[in-house]
């Protein structure tokens, strides 16, 4: 339970996960509250994107539970957990390329305070492309079309797995800020997967990092920042340095 009193907006409790037969996430508990930015930091191969996509309802769950604003949506199909209020930027974006700006985001809005206006009014250049095919993009749009996209579904939780990657600097500061934006103001909770520690610390309110499928270290991104021998300890990057 969070402070307030009111249930974890996501509580994952004792859940073993994985592929086929191969367990990657042996014993995963994690809870997040409404307003929280979570940075899921960890080297390749850690079990990063299993725990998003065990989230998203598209991987073997062997045991444990998944709840969403106190319901559980542990037997839920991706689709339904969609709808229920999971939102999932996805690293290969996933918009529909044959449609336009507009046309992505109406295909899966959702009753709720994200309408397609709301998004327009996060991402300005989005209504400029608003009658543009999802093709026509450039990356940093297509990055923004895809959050606005899951945004229209009016989500409880946001999951973002390495949203900022292979965009220009200053499109990473903006889709960065607009995600803090949202989390704050939309009362939902994130989840971002980043490689890169330092672009995620200043948003973050909460680091974990996984190491072969496992939290080995939760804490406020403010310790984190006071002590970078931790970064330096569980992903081989120096603090301030670390690019």
């Amino acid at each position: 339970m969070s402070d307030s009193g009111a249930p974890d907006l996501l509580a994952i409790e004792s859940l073993r996960a994985g592929y086929g037969e191969a367990v990657v996430l042996p014993n995963m508990s994690l809870r997040l509250a409404k307003g929280q930015v979570l940075a899921l930091l960890g080297r390749n191969g850690t079990g990063k994107t299993t725990l998003i996509n065990s989230i998203v309802g598209v991987t073997r769950r062997f045991s444990g539970t998944i709840a969403l604003g106190g319901a559980d949506v542990t037997s839920l199909r991706a689709d339904q957990r969609a709808r229920a209020g999971i939102g999932w930027v996805p690293q290969e974006r996933n918009i529909f390329r044959s449609l336009t700006v507009e046309e992505n985001m109406t295909a899966v809005a959702q009753p709720g305070p994200w309408t397609v206006e709301k998004v327009y009014e996060m991402f300005p250049r989005l209504e400029e492309r608003r009658r543009n095919f999802g093709n026509q993009l450039s990356g940093g749009e297509q990055q923004m079309l895809a959050i606005g996209r899951a945004l229209t579904l009016n989500p409880k939780v946001l999951l973002l797995d390495e949203p900022t990657e292979g965009l220009a600097p200053i499109i990473v500061e903006e889709l960065l800020r607009a995600i803090g934006t949202i989390t704050r103001a939309g009362g939902i909770c994130s989840i971002i997967v980043e490689q890169n520690a330092q672009k995620i610390l200043g948003l973050a309110d909460r680091v974990v990092i996984l190491e072969r499928g496992t939290i080995v270290h939760d804490a406020p991104s403010a310790a984190l920042k006071a002590d970078p021998s931790v970064l330096e300890r569980h992903l081989g990057v120096a603090g301030a340095a670390g690019h």
